[in-house]
């Protein structure tokens, strides 16, 4: 695999695809009837069909890139959050006010906000946390109460990233387990698990969980928010939309989540110790259109790897490193909407990867049930 070197802004403008959505936005709240579906369309299928088209990008940027020259890299994260905004409350007193669309074509544009909400903001509130700037935490912090996830923050960086694929990560995906099982194990078990994250933190400086640190309080703070103006703009149906479009978004995150860690798990070595993460414990996709539209999320096994490295600079790996998935996320998405479908797509890979990987275990039982010890001092 070569090694590029992005040269700003041509190199980012594919990155800015995710733009065009917002036009689409405005269309279907106008136009009202079938309009919406273009969202899903452009952001699922025509995506998907596209990487059929260009294939996958091989091609891994120098890692030593200054952040200096990433600039229109990190502008569409970080001025996302006010089109989203605009896009989801401005579209709520918009319908609400013309009285022009009926409940169901109200129900397909929110639908439609949703994926954007889900697809693109998800996404790049995913990229903003892990971030050191003030301003990108923020923002991907209002990304996340604009959908009522804001625990995702604490849950991913405090939990997700020290115990993936291990039985403490909710969101790592057991062998053979269906996604709705696994949708409502993370809608249960996830905010419980940040906010003993975050109240142990706390603990280890001495604090009480109610302390004015714990970054729950802002949580509540911002999510509150967001309900109080959606309810403000649209009375009780704009709130109800409001809660439409923020479950679609969750369910197109944990969607992805359920995909990028399916079947894969860190080798047990005794007593609660686990192996260190590596590339192959997390699926990899180098599709091209996709990675522009989820800003190089496909390259999820150097995420995990390397977890503080930027989107543009991410590597792609081999599969003599990392598993690697047949499509793109959205593709995949949608086949893991359909337990039996999936399960013949990719327990074969996960059983190859088992192979390929860890020869040397011969009991995968306790790995497929979530029947392993968990890992020492976690939280």
């Amino acid at each position: 695999m070569s090694t590029t070197r992005p040269s700003n802004l041509p190199a980012a403008a594919p990155f800015w695809m995710s733009v065009v959505m917002l036009p689409l936005v405005a269309l279907a709240a106008m136009r009202g009837g079938w309009w919406w579906t273009l969202l899903p369309v452009y952001a699922w299928y025509l995506t998907t069909a596209m990487d059929g088209v260009l294939g996958l990008n091989e091609d891994n940027p120098d890692p030593e890139i200054a952040t200096e020259q990433l600039f229109w890299h990190r502008a569409v994260t970080i001025v996302w959050f006010p089109l989203q905004f605009a896009a989801i409350f401005g579209s709520i007193w918009y319908v609400q006010h013309l009285g022009h669309l009926s409940g169901w074509e109200k129900i397909g544009l929110f639908f439609g906000i949703g994926v954007l909400s889900g697809t693109i903001g998800m996404v790049y509130a995913h990229e903003l946390l892990h971030q050191k700037t003030a301003l990108e935490r923020w923002m991907g912090d209002l990304l996340l109460a604009s959908v009522l996830y804001s625990h995702f923050r604490t849950e991913h960086l405090l939990v997700h990233h020290s115990w993936v694929a291990t039985p403490r990560d909710a969101v790592s995906a057991r062998y053979n387990e269906g996604f709705y099982r696994f949708f409502w194990r993370v809608l249960r078990d996830s905010p419980a698990s940040a906010w003993r994250a975050e109240t142990r933190m706390l603990a280890r400086a001495r604090r009480k969980p109610w302390d004015r640190r714990n970054p729950f309080w802002r949580y509540g703070a911002l999510q509150l928010a967001m309900l109080a103006l959606a309810l403000a703009l649209g009375g009780w149906p704009g709130l109800l939309l409001f809660l439409w479009q923020a479950f679609i978004a969750i369910w197109q995150l944990e969607l992805t989540n359920y995909v990028e860690h399916y079947g894969l798990s860190r080798k047990h070595l005794g007593e609660g110790r686990y192996e260190h993460i590596m590339p192959r414990h997390s699926w990899n996709a180098s599709h091209t259109v996709s990675n522009w539209l989820l800003i190089n999320l496909q390259r999820h096994s150097d995420h995990h790897y390397k977890p503080d490295r930027r989107f543009p600079l991410l590597q792609t790996y081999g599969t003599d490193e990392a598993p690697q998935l047949p499509y793109g996320y959205p593709a995949m998405t949608f086949v893991a909407m359909v337990p039996p479908w999936w399960r013949r797509r990719m327990n074969p890979r996960v059983r190859a990867w088992r192979r390929q990987f860890y020869p040397e275990v011969e009991d995968w039982k306790p790995y497929n049930r979530g029947e392993l010890p968990m890992p020492r001092n976690a939280v």
